[in-house]
């Protein structure tokens, strides 16, 4: 179960014509009442107006409604993509009752093209369920290059968290073409919910890196029924989001575009959690290393000298680098290991890797993945 696991959710997935063929390309989630509701997004300065509005209509702290198109991210699309922003929500208000500034309007896609948004509308209203299988269209019906949905959830103290996202290529969140939205039957404010949001996303999302290319349209948002009755304390509330989203952002990872590896890169030794995390995320950037991870080669050097280009200084003279546990570097120079035992142990799909960066206690785990032959091709192409 994903977005209807949470009681006071109702969702749909279903066609409306953007995509050719009758493929599933528009998905709405609805809570039974405006709800307390908190999102991040893109940093990007070429961000798409569906963000833009969702901004805006977020600034109230509640919503009832989110609507998702696939096959169109509405991006590049200037004035005219802000005007069928705007439209979309207003036919989801008028859909469901209630006004258009309690409606999220998120898009994914092709950049560039205008959003056909009349085939919203017409398709609209969605006939909505709150059981598994109306959150599995709703999943399915906001893909684009991914090739499985994505889903997850977790009850735990009486509550139930449930969230559902979209991405396999062009992913390197920065918040806060990767999309999430989670609902969650707990008892909890808008300001207590935008901050656990952040907090999650920060671990979770935002220490995932694909491709080292950042979206247009990257969104993330919760809303909370309250259904459950049960006001959870912070920790524990927290703590069940950063489940939901970790396991969300590994699904992505699993499904990136031609990748054949997921590679757990966890930074320790840094000043803070902060400084970990954007040294890992400036060695997943690398192709060099990528490339690497895809051949099973666990040559540091690559990351030695990733580590070395970061905006973040380091000592050489500290640096420790071990692949599945084995120590190759140490004090900044190679270590004795088994080199042909080591790459019969990476040759068996994703593995992890441990960089130490010095004595500090910030520490960062980075999701990334090989850099194939299969990404190049895929992405050679007009998409």
């Amino acid at each position: 179960m994903s977005v209807t696991a949470a009681h006071g959710f109702s969702a749909a997935g279903a066609a409306c014509g953007i995509k050719p063929g009758g493929v599933p390309d528009l998905a709405i989630v609805v809570a039974e009442a405006v709800a307390n509701a908190a999102g991040v997004f893109t940093t990007s300065s070429t961000a798409a107006p569906p963000v833009h509005v969702s901004r805006r209509h977020l600034s109230s702290g509640s919503a009832k409604a989110v609507v998702i198109n696939s096959g169109c991210a509405n991006a590049g699309t200037g004035g005219q993509g802000h005007t069928a922003a705007i439209a979309t929500a207003q036919a989801v208000a008028a859909a469901y009752g209630c006004d258009p500034s309690d409606v999220l309007v998120c898009s994914t896609g092709t950049i560039g093209p205008q959003l056909p948004v009349e085939r919203i509308v017409h398709a609209l209203p969605l006939e909505l369920a709150s059981d598994p299988q109306a959150g599995a269209d709703a999943a399915t019906a906001i893909m684009t290059t991914d090739s499985v949905r994505k889903e997850a959830a977790r009850s735990t103290g009486g509550f139930t968290i449930g969230g559902m996202a979209k991405g396999a290529g062009m992913i390197r969140p920065d918040m806060a073409t990767m999309l999430a939205v989670i609902t969650t039957d707990a008892v909890v404010g808008s300001m207590r919910l935008q901050r656990a949001l952040e907090g999650a996303v920060q671990v979770s999302f935002n220490a995932l890196n694909v491709d080292g290319c950042q979206s247009t349209n990257d969104t993330v948002l919760i809303l909370a029924s309250g259904a459950s009755g049960v006001e959870p304390d912070g920790e524990s509330f927290t703590d069940a989001l950063v489940e939901v989203c970790s396991d969300l952002a590994h699904q992505i990872a699993a499904d990136a575009e031609g990748a054949t590896r997921v590679v757990i890169l966890r930074v320790t030794g840094a000043d803070d959690d902060d400084e970990a995390r954007e040294l890992g995320k400036f060695v997943a950037d690398s192709d060099l290393v990528r490339a690497s991870f895809y051949g099973g080669d666990p040559n540091w050097g690559r990351i030695f000298a990733a580590l070395g280009a970061a905006p973040i200084s380091v000592d050489p003279d500290v640096i420790s680098i071990r692949f599945e546990g084995v120590l190759v570097a140490e004090g900044g120079t190679e270590a004795v290991f088994d080199g042909q035992a080591l790459a019969e142990r990476l040759a068996g799909g994703g593995f992890g890797v441990d960089v130490n960066v010095g004595p500090g206690s910030g520490q960062a785990t980075v999701l990334t993945t090989d850099l194939t032959p299969e990404y190049v091709r895929f992405n050679g192409e007009r998409s």
